[in-house]
């Protein structure tokens, strides 16, 4: 690390659709940096590299006897990148990856190897935990896992406003829930998973990426009329049956995304969100007729990470998305200062406009955090251009 020239910045898997990477200067990759460390049985901890693959860790930690307690619905990612940027699952009662950490191994910018713990430097481990790659590489994470566990998913289609009606209490009433939302179509998904002592099953599942290009096509054929493409679209909607899965969770959790997309997502104090989802609906639908691809709700415990962006409230999130070759600025502008409105905080790997100020009001230890920065890194050496101007400093 202190022999490297220039700026440094740790790369994972490239998930961020932020720059928090780009750099002119040197990019550490922390692909070689994979696989299980070490385990506790007792505990049901266990110690793993940092560019660990999240769809890497499901196998090894079951050999062991263990299951991470939650993950997102897309394992792409590396540990330390999705631990980085506060990378979420959904669940009421469950946290992000980040709050699932017990320690955290970090090399500095003068290449001391610092270990980190709620006993040992806690100040730094709670920094650490949602650090944006900003106080030096992650080389190591343990993680409280659980014993090995399965869960019963369901997906069920159902009118938009059905789903709204009763989203509180289904996501209270069940360990993991979220729902879609198809535009134009008045109808929607959700998702919900729940422990099992079944034995493994599937019903048929419809294939995402598949459904993903009949909506663009839909949209191309029916644009002359959103109102038809509605009722074909809705109509349609209503006549998929239900989705059951019984599988070990990590097998459970993730979905295959091979149709490439933009995407924007805020983190929301809870109470807000569904009056937020129901404007920004309107908005969309009002104004961007070409848009086909899901909005995406979850649901999220609140922590006290300080750059969590769940710190301190329970949380609900929104995302929005835009094919990949189409101009995500307009929808985005529209939809931002809606997410913005409600309190809402950007999801740190998704685009967002947010300025330092901004960031500054919407986090209590923003300073502190800036604070254990300067002193790990007093030259700037894991500064980029975003982070320089996020923190509102200069390069030492």
């Amino acid at each position: 690390m202190t022999t490297a020239p220039g700026h440094v910045r740790p790369v994972g898997a490239g998930h961020s659709f932020m720059p928090l990477v780009p750099t002119d200067d040197t990019i550490v990759s922390l692909s070689r940096m994979s696989g299980v460390v070490s385990h506790d049985a007792e505990l049901q901890q266990a110690v793993i590299r940092g560019g660990t693959r999240l769809g890497d860790i499901g196998a090894p930690l079951a050999e062991r006897g263990q299951a991470l307690i939650n993950m997102p619905d897309i394992d792409e990612q590396s540990l330390a990148g999705a631990l980085g940027t506060a990378t979420h699952g959904t669940g009421a009662s469950l946290g992000c990856m980040s709050s699932f950490v017990e320690g955290v191994q970090l090399v500095t910018a003068s290449g001391d190897v610092l270990e980190c713990d709620r006993q040992n430097n806690p100040d730094l481990f709670q920094a650490a935990r949602v650090n944006l790659g900003a106080l030096g590489v992650v080389t190591e994470v343990r993680l409280q896992n659980l014993e090995l566990y399965s869960l019963k998913r369901e997906t069920t289609w159902m009118p938009i406003e059905e789903i709204l009606e009763t989203a509180e209490s289904v996501a209270d009433q069940n360990r993991n829930f979220e729902f879609y939302y198809i535009p134009f179509s008045g109808m929607g998904f959700q998702d919900i998973h729940n422990l099992t002592s079944e034995p493994p099953s599937s019903t048929e599942l419809m294939d995402q990426n598949d459904g993903a290009e009949t909506l663009m096509q839909l949209r191309d054929w029916l644009s002359w009329s959103p109102k038809v493409r509605e009722l074909v679209l809705g109509s349609y909607l209503k006549t998929v049956a239900k989705e059951v899965t019984v599988a070990p969770s990590w097998q459970t959790y993730t979905k295959e995304r091979n149709v490439r997309f933009n995407e924007m997502e805020y983190h929301l104090p809870r109470e807000n969100a569904l009056q937020a989802f129901r404007e920004i609906k309107a908005v969309v639908e009002k104004s961007f007729p070409e848009v086909f691809f899901p909005f995406e709700v979850r649901f999220i415990k609140s922590d006290d990470i300080w750059l969590s962006p769940f710190y301190g409230r329970e949380t609900c999130s929104i995302a929005v998305h835009r094919f990949f070759n189409e101009d995500f600025q307009p929808m985005f502008k529209a939809v931002e200062p809606i997410m913005k409105k409600y309190h809402g905080r950007p999801h740190w790997g998704k685009l967002n406009t947010m300025t330092e100020s901004e960031f500054a009001g919407h986090y209590p230890r923003w300073n502190d955090f800036k604070a254990i920065r300067q002193e790990l890194d007093p030259a700037g050496k894991f500064l980029n251009p975003y982070l320089k101007n996020i923190f509102n400093l200069a390069a030492g």
